[in-house]
C-alpha cells in the first residue's frame, strides 16, 4: 500500500475515536428517477453536520504528534472549517482561536461556540474573508500558533480522503461506476482522486461546482491557477474564487467536460425536493452532487453512483429564500414591473386577466404621483408555469404595459 493511501487508512482509524462512519445509503427515490443505483455517502451526519472535521482532526493530531507542546490552532473560516477545528480543539484539549468575519450569522457563531466549549475563543473580525484570514494570519505569526488551512494543506486533504477509505469498506464487493464530488477549494475531490489513484480501481470521477464560482473548471481550461474576478456566495460551502495549488496538483489532469457547473436556482429546485420528499436536510453546497444527477442521467442509467453529500448546516432562515430562487427557475413565479393606470377600476383590470392558478404573491407601487399611471412591483405565482405567455398575451391585448423583471438579476436584487 503506497504512503498516500496508507497514511489516510490510518487516519480513518484514528477518526473512530471521534465518530462511526457515516452512513453510505442507497436513495430509492434518486435511484427510480435515474434508472441507476445512487447511493449517498451523508456527510451531512457527522458530529459537525460536514467532512470538514476529517481534515481538522487529522491535521491537529498529526501537529500535536511532530510537536506535543503545540497549545494553540488557529482557523479563519465562516461556516463548517470552523466548527470542525472547534470540535476537534475539545476533543485535543487545546486552545482554538478562530476568526470570523463580523457578518457571519449568529447560528454559525453559536454553533461553533458550542462545539468547541471552553477550549474555543472566536474573534469577528472583517467584513470580507480576505480581511479575516489576515487577521489569523498575523495573530499566528505574534502568538506563535499553529494555523489550519481548510483545503489547501496535505494533512487535511489526507484527512478528507478517509470519506472514500469509509466508502470503499461500506461498499464490500460492490464496485462504484461513478463518484459525484462537490468541489470548492479543492480538499475533498484531491484527496478522494488521490487515493483511488493509488489503487486498481476503476471508478470514473465527476466533480460538481457551482455556476457562480466555477475554480476548478475556469483553472483547468487555463491550464493554470485562476483566480475568479466575481464569486456568487449563495453556496457559501463550495463557493471559492481559487483552487488550492495542493489540490490543484492532484486534480490537474481532470476533464474540464467532466467539471460540472451547477446553477444556483436549479440547485434550490433539489434542496426543496430532498427536504419534502427524503426528509434530508441539506446546505447548498451539501447538494451540488444530488443536483448534478439531471447533467448525467444519460450517463449514469444503470450504473452504481455515488454522491457525496457534503454537508447540512442549513439555517432554516433561508428556506424562504431557497423556494423563491426554486420556484423561478421552474418559471412557476415571476416579477413584473406594470404600468397601472390610476383611475378607478384599473386593478380590476388587471385582476380579471389573471388565471385560475395565479396568485398575487406581492403588490407594491413604486412610485405615487399625480400623472396618469403608476409603477407597481408584482410578484405572481403560479402552478402551471404554461399559463405567464398566455397571460402576458391578455395584457398586452388588453393595453397594459409591463416588464418581466424575473431573470435582470439586478433589478430583482434592488426591488425583490
Amino acid at each position: 500500500m503506497s504512503g498516500f493511501r496508507s497514511n489516510v487508512e490510518m487516519a480513518n482509524k484514528e477518526l473512530r475515536v471521534l465518530f462511526a462512519p457515516t452512513p453510505l445509503q442507497k436513495n430509492e427515490h434518486l435511484s427510480k428517477m435515474y434508472d441507476a443505483d445512487i447511493y449517498l455517502k451523508r456527510e451531512d451526519l457527522s458530529p459537525v453536520r460536514s467532512y470538514k472535521i476529517r481534515g481538522a482532526f487529522n491535521a491537529m493530531r498529526k501537529a500535536l504528534a511532530a510537536n506535543p507542546d503545540l497549545s494553540t490552532f488557529v482557523c479563519a473560516s465562516a461556516g463548517n472549517h470552523a466548527q470542525g477545528v472547534a470540535f476537534a480543539c475539545k476533543h485535543f484539549g487545546v486552545r482554538g482561536v478562530i476568526f470570523m468575519p463580523v457578518t457571519t450569522p449568529e447560528q454559525k457563531i453559536n454553533k461553533t461556540s458550542i462545539f468547541g466549549g471552553d477550549q474555543v475563543e472566536i474573534k469577528l473580525v472583517g467584513d470580507y474573508f480576505d480581511d479575516t484570514l489576515h487577521a489569523a494570519q498575523e495573530f499566528c505569526e505574534h502568538e506563535g500558533a499553529q494555523f489550519l488551512p481548510p483545503y489547501d494543506a496535505d494533512d487535511v486533504i489526507e484527512g478528507q480522503a478517509t470519506v472514500i477509505a469509509e466508502i470503499m469498506e461500506q461498499l464490500a464487493q460492490l464496485e462504484p461506476d461513478m463518484l459525484i464530488v462537490p468541489v470548492g477549494g479543492g480538499g475533498l475531490s484531491a484527496g478522494l482522486v488521490k487515493f483511488m489513484g493509488e489503487g486498481d480501481n476503476d471508478v470514473a470521477f465527476r466533480f460538481a461546482e457551482p455556476s457562480g464560482g466555477r475554480s476548478l473548471f475556469s483553472t483547468l481550461c487555463a491550464g493554470s491557477i485562476v483566480t475568479l474576478d466575481y464569486v456568487d456566495n449563495f453556496v457559501d460551502g463550495a463557493a471559492v474564487a481559487r483552487i488550492g495549488d495542493r489540490n490543484y496538483e492532484a486534480l490537474k489532469h481532470v476533464d474540464p467536460d467532466h467539471v460540472i457547473g451547477v446553477d444556483e436556482r436549479r440547485l434550490c429546485t433539489t434542496m426543496v425536493e430532498m427536504l419534502n420528499i427524503e426528509g434530508i436536510v441539506l446546505e447548498p453546497a451539501g447538494a451540488l452532487t444530488i443536483d448534478a444527477l439531471k447533467d448525467l442521467k444519460d450517463e449514469i442509467r444503470g450504473k452504481t453512483i455515488i454522491c457525496i453529500t457534503s454537508g447540512g448546516n442549513f439555517d432554516f432562515e433561508r428556506l424562504p429564500d431557497v423556494k423563491e430562487r426554486a420556484m423561478r427557475y421552474e418559471g412557476r413565479k415571476k416579477y413584473l414591473i406594470l404600468r397601472l393606470p390610476q383611475r378607478p377600476g384599473a386593478l380590476k383590470d388587471f385582476l380579471s386577466l389573471l388565471g385560475p392558478d395565479d396568485d398575487i404573491a406581492r403588490f407594491e407601487y413604486l412610485k405615487k404621483s399625480a400623472r396618469n399611471f403608476g409603477a407597481v412591483l408584482i410578484g405572481l405565482e403560479t402552478k402551471n408555469p404554461e399559463g405567464f405567455p398566455e397571460l402576458f398575451a391578455r395584457l398586452n391585448d388588453n393595453g397594459f404595459s409591463f416588464q418581466d423583471i424575473t431573470d435582470n438579476d439586478m433589478l430583482a436584487e434592488i426591488l425583490v
